[in-house]
């Protein structure tokens, strides 16, 4: 039997074009002036982060970041898709989405400032710390939302991985847990074309990532990962089944990764800069705001608010990472576990040892009898 409700479309959805023109579509409804309001000014916001937190870098005051700008479609729509009970685990490319998800900035920021936490109480937030190693977190959301649906609770887990996180067996066993135990959680794949230098063609050649859903029997979604639009109707949709009882499915949104994978990476050596600037017509924030001009619900004024409002969060994360930290080597141990193994306490003596042999060598002490 052909299960043709589980497939995917030929071709992903798209409710507006890349000029800004609405695309009618026999499934999916446009959202309302309001809610595509609320999405803009998200990727007036998203995007502003995203060129500060670069600036950061460049200061010295963020260790690494890896860029969602040309993404922050995916990220707003992730946010906006979900009830406040609703639980986000996201990607260490995420920080966008777990900012609209109520995180204040500066805190969402303090992993990729190398501090040793993730900077926020994750149950007032109901956000899962960012993940560094790829798919790791898919596995956590599937536990998480299986523990959910022993509780009676109507909670759903959306959780967030790019396409190179595809390639791992973590992937593989989440989805297959998800669907085997019928749990309420909705994976959404990012799919920005480039796992940093591998390009999609050399991990798969299935005829979307989406297609995957099928072999773990759960239905699968392409959607244009640039038109918020679409992105947000497609995952309001598969949230809204998840919680309805109808179990797990696989969304791919098709995306590019407009920067670097990180600031520590070159991508002139993989790919051509004809291709970045093919996909600058396709910027979702540029496409939203030409729907919402032509359509009279975006004026100069609602601009310039929304840009102020970017504005003030560019300039708490200033503030924030400005200063300097008071930071404590021990605090590496004294949280791992509430009793100490002997081999943490031996870990954390070497290292002790190690800063002090610095420290005095700084000072022109001499260590173990050697001359300074």
């Amino acid at each position: 039997m052909l299960h043709t409700d589980l497939l995917p479309r030929d071709t992903a959805v798209q409710l507006i074009a890349e000029d800004g023109t609405p695309v009618p579509d026999e499934t999916y409804v446009l959202p309302d002036r309001d809610t595509l309001l609320t999405a803009y000014r998200g990727l007036v916001e998203g995007r502003r982060i995203n060129e500060q937190a670069n600036a950061l870098v460049r200061q010295g005051r963020l260790a690494v970041y890896p860029s969602s700008h040309g993404q922050e479609a995916c990220q707003v729509a992730a946010a906006l898709a979900l009830d406040d009970h609703d639980w986000l685990f996201p990607t260490y490319r995420d920080s966008v989405a777990v900012i609209a998800r109520g995180v204040a900035p500066a805190e969402a920021l303090v992993l990729l400032q190398g501090d040793w936490h993730s900077g926020y109480d994750v149950r007032a937030h109901r956000v899962a710390p960012q993940a560094t190693p790829l798919a790791t977190q898919l596995l956590h959301a599937v536990g998480f939302a299986q523990a959910a649906k022993h509780r009676g609770e109507d909670t759903v887990v959306l959780a967030l991985c790019g396409d190179g996180a595809t390639s791992e067996g973590d992937f593989h066993e989440a989805m297959n847990f998800a669907a085997v135990f019928h749990v309420p959680v909705v994976f959404f794949v990012q799919n920005n074309e480039f796992a940093i230098s591998v390009p999609l063609s050399r991990q798969t050649a299935a005829p979307s990532l989406a297609h995957k859903a099928i072999g773990y029997g759960m239905p699968g979604q392409r959607v244009d990962g640039n038109d918020v639009a679409a992105v947000l109707a497609v995952l309001t949709e598969a949230v809204d089944r998840a919680r309805a009882g109808g179990g797990p499915s696989l969304v791919e949104a098709h995306t590019y990764r407009m920067q670097a994978h990180t600031n520590a990476d070159d991508d002139t050596r993989y790919r051509e800069r004809e291709e970045v600037q093919a996909w600058t017509a396709r910027d979702p924030l540029l496409r939203l705001r030409a729907h919402l001009t032509a359509s009279g619900a975006l004026d100069d004024e609602t601009q310039e608010r929304f840009a102020a409002g970017a504005e003030e969060i560019a300039a708490a994360m200033r503030d924030a990472l400005n200063t300097e930290a008071d930071l404590d080597p021990e605090d590496l141990f004294r949280h791992v576990t509430a009793t100490h193994s002997p081999q943490l306490d031996e870990q954390w003596h070497l290292l002790r040892d190690e800063i002090e042999r610095s420290r005095l060598a700084d000072a022109g002490t001499p260590t173990n009898g050697a001359p300074a």
